[in-house]
């Protein structure tokens, strides 16, 4: 976690917490480092729970495979195919019930422009979603 508090800079911590949109950092091999009070209000997890585990906790078993494939894509390259748009992307909660989220990707880079890590910005989108696919289907 100490590299990417450096690669956010002084003062990250207080600003991610505050933030109304959910914030997730991951290591190179995936383990959530950071997990913010809007996370645990979307997933149900509280950061205690998931801090240092993978981030399948919140991926749906079925979707597992793209996203490690695209992960490991993303770390080899220093850059995700996502940069500068949000995804809609499916997501579990805690309690099972399956979560539709805008998430937003990055790569946490240290001083010298090494990959250190992932970062997911999001917010719940499952309401407007459900509601876009009922709209499309009536």
């Amino acid at each position: 976690m100490q590299q990417q508090e450096r690669a956010l800079g002084a003062g990250y911590k207080a600003l991610v917490e505050q933030l109304p949109v959910s914030v997730i950092l991951a290591d190179r091999e995936g383990l959530i480092t950071a997990w913010n009070r809007a996370s645990e209000a979307l997933f149900g997890h509280s950061a205690k729970e998931v801090l240092g585990r993978s981030l399948d906790v919140i991926i749906p078993e079925h979707l597992r495979q793209a996203h490690w494939d695209g992960f490991n894509r993303s770390l080899a390259s220093g850059t995700t195919k996502y940069t500068g748009r949000v995804m809609t992307t499916r997501a579990v909660h805690k309690d099972g019930r399956k979560l539709y989220v805008d998430f937003s990707f990055g790569m946490l880079k240290d001083a010298a422009g090494a990959v250190v890590g992932a970062i997911a910005v999001g917010r719940d989108a499952t309401e407007r979603y459900l509601a876009e696919r009922a709209k499309r289907a009536g």
